[in-house]
């Protein structure tokens, strides 16, 4: 059986690199509030209490965790997704205008997108360092194919 160790190096670090990223949101809504609820009234126009950021953070930290585990692929490796393409979508008068102070920051969001899109449709072959990894054998491999 073939392996392709290139990928299974590259969809880790993506994995692992997603996660740090979103460990410092999450970590954030928890530690800083503060953060969360001026984000929250910008660019979603919705009011969040400090309780209300920390419940969120905690929720974000537990997918991460997850995620960064590589258990769950297609439910934490979508909220994640999710999560983010929503962030993107709210921005997007900041993507349009990039050229005014700090709008080009935002821009840093599309390439992680990109990432989380590419880490979604190839979740089943990230498998370094995943816990309750299975090794497949070529039959399993063969059948999973065929379905």
């Amino acid at each position: 059986m073939k392996t392709d160790k290139p990928l299974e190096i590259s969809l880790f670090l993506i994995r692992i690199s997603v996660a740090a990223f979103f460990l410092v949101w999450a970590i954030g809504k928890i530690i800083a509030p503060g953060i969360t609820q001026a984000v929250a009234e910008s660019y979603y126009s919705s009011p969040v209490t400090g309780s209300v950021s920390a419940v969120i953070g905690i929720l974000q930290l537990a997918i991460v965790l997850t995620f960064l585990a590589g258990l769950l692929k297609t439910w934490t490796y979508g909220l994640l997704l999710g999560m983010h393409a929503v962030s993107v979508l709210v921005s997007l008068k900041n993507l349009v205008d990039p050229y005014t102070a700090p709008n080009y920051l935002f821009w840093a969001a599309i390439p992680t997108l990109a990432a989380l899109i590419a880490l979604f449709l190839l979740r089943e072959r990230d498998q370094l360092f995943v816990l309750g990894r299975r090794h497949l054998s070529q039959e399993d491999t063969a059948s999973r194919q065929i379905l």
